[in-house]
């Protein structure tokens, strides 16, 4: 899995960076080209000497090689080889240099130069860590697409005991064999998600909506793109940040717009991932100036239907895998697959409001997958868990 991968290490001053020589070894071991980027800092923990021999490589801290023949790391070039570019451990100082854009190192420079997929391990101790700022930050990280793999619990350097050891080498070693392994999977395919409400106006101050956050939606996206793929997402309205770049990302505000936007990429797309909560209705006449409380305007607005999105996909499809939602109150399974052969679905998946913490605004789901063939219940699961089932299912499938 790992044979020909190009990964670089970056290592930051802490004691875990102890730890980094055992990942170090075992991924040249499974035959990677491992690369390795030292703070100053990380060199009072580890020995260059190590880190090279087993790398096989020379270990890289300063910009400047030789002040008399000129010779320099090139960052650059550093950031363009790697496949993966793995930090571990990430302490505190970095973590925030990281999110404010600083660039004061090599390490620094080559993550602001890369343009491969990063994770990072943090390693701290149990203050720092749960301090407001570092929390914020690694929160930042994930917004835009960074992989942060958690930090252990257990005893730590200070003698406090709980969270902030780094992860051990293993299960770095193991996060970086699963990115792989999704890679070689679904490693290019084009993948249009939608997600979000879609506002009907009435008129310039009011709208026809919906609950929905997008939050499923932006999860789905964030999951095809560490997969590998080509990502479109078509967004409603919604108050979550604009997600990193790697993604293409369209923001639309009525059904009229989110069909156009759907049809204009429907066509080169490999799956098509429906999650958005596009109104089924819309008012057939939009007053031009906001309609007062005494006015007659508002007591009964003519409405008409929206287009189907969903059902004029299934009728055009021809290459693509076809995954649609819905939200249910009542018979739920028994609507989803009438949903799922009239819209000629490949996949449907179920949400219920009978379900504690599943539906509109939650940071949880509780889903059921509807296939031709039958049904897979999950439980409630965190709404990225739910995207990994998502894609899980389609690979299974496609």
């Amino acid at each position: 899995m790992l044979k020909g991968k190009k990964i670089l290490i970056g290592i930051t001053g802490s004691i875990a960076a102890y730890k980094t020589v055992l990942l170090v070894r075992e991924l040249a071991k499974s035959g990677a080209e491992v690369q390795v980027i030292c703070t100053k800092s990380a060199l009072d923990f580890i020995t260059p000497l190590t880190l090279s021999t087993l790398s096989q490589n020379p270990v890289y801290s300063d910009f400047l090689i030789d002040s008399k023949s000129g010779e320099w790391t090139n960052h650059v070039r550093l950031g363009k080889w790697a496949d993966l570019f793995v930090i571990a451990p990430l302490s505190a100082n970095t973590l925030s240099k990281l999110v404010h854009g600083l660039c004061d190192n090599l390490l620094l420079a080559t993550f602001l130069s890369a343009d491969c997929p990063i994770m990072v391990a943090p390693a701290m101790d149990l203050d720092m860590y749960h301090h407001w700022t570092t929390q914020q930050n690694l929160s930042n990280l994930r917004k835009n697409g960074v992989k942060v793999i958690d930090v252990g619990d257990g005893e730590l350097a200070s003698g406090l005991v709980g969270k902030g050891r780094m992860a051990e080498p293993e299960d770095i070693y193991k996060a970086i064999g699963e990115y792989f392994d999704v890679q070689s999977k679904l490693s290019g395919r084009k993948i249009l998600i939608t997600a979000g409400p879609t506002y009907e106006k009435i008129d310039p101050v009011r709208f026809i909506g919906n609950y929905s956050s997008g939050k499923m939606g932006y999860s789905i996206a964030q999951e095809a793109f560490e997969r590998g793929c080509s990502v479109t997402l078509i967004s409603g309205p919604t108050a979550l940040p604009r997600p990193g770049e790697g993604i293409d990302f369209i923001s639309v505000e009525s059904a009229e717009e989110m069909l156009s936007a759907v049809d204009s990429h429907y066509h080169v797309a490999d799956v098509v991932i429906m999650s958005a909560a596009v109104a089924d209705y819309r008012p057939k006449h939009v007053f031009q100036d906001k309609q007062k409380k005494e006015s007659k305007g508002l007591n009964a607005i003519e409405l008409e239907e929206t287009t189907d999105i969903l059902k004029s996909l299934g009728k055009q499809k021809n290459h693509q895998f076809l995954v649609g939602f819905a939200l249910e109150t009542n018979d739920e399974l028994a609507n989803g697959r009438r949903k799922l052969e009239n819209k000629n679905l490949d996949m449907l998946v179920m949400n219920s409001l009978n379900d504690k913490g599943a539906g509109f605004g939650t940071d949880t789901n509780k889903v059921t997958f509807i296939f031709p063939e039958g049904n897979i219940e999950h439980s409630l699961k965190d709404k990225r868990a739910v995207a990994k089932d998502i894609f899980d299912a389609i690979e299974n499938r496609i």
